[in-house]
């Protein structure tokens, strides 16, 4: 099993909102980077949600549920997404201050390349990050 992350305004699609739908589809992702991580999710990966922009923190855990097909918000066709099922809230969220503060995940790609919304986690830094928001990462 792979791990993620993947990151929203919350004012655009929060967490809440995916747990109110339960299953959504993360679409609207237009780099190619970020699009690469999204065509290797397969059924089973956990992904972290963080709320980008002002929060800028992890605060809940998603399941791929559908691996990557093309994108219906791509009028190109060329960009995929995934199918997504919200799991829950992490008990404490973590901020990207927190993260950053924690030299074991200074390898990070949500640290080195900012800017991407998808972005892999190795199973070390999962653990850890687990560990900080106090998910059960045997679960995941």
């Amino acid at each position: 099993m792979n791990t993620w992350l993947v990151k929203s305004e919350p004012g655009s699609w929060s967490f809440a909102d995916h747990l109110a739908k339960g299953v959504e589809r993360w679409d609207g992702v237009r780099n190619h980077q970020a699009a690469a991580h999204l065509k290797a999710m397969r059924l089973g990966d956990r992904a972290f949600f963080y709320h980008s922009v002002q929060e800028k923190r992890i605060v809940g855990l998603l399941e791929v549920v559908g691996e990557a097909y093309p994108d219906p918000t791509d009028p190109t066709g060329r960009f995929v997404c995934v199918d997504f099922k919200a799991v829950a809230s992490v008990p404490r969220p973590v901020t990207l201050a927190e993260i950053k503060a924690d030299p074991r995940l200074a390898h990070l790609a949500l640290l080195k390349q900012s800017r991407l919304s998808v972005v892999p986690i190795d199973a070390e830094a999962w653990a850890v990050l687990c560990r900080m928001t106090g998910a059960d990462h045997a679960a995941a």
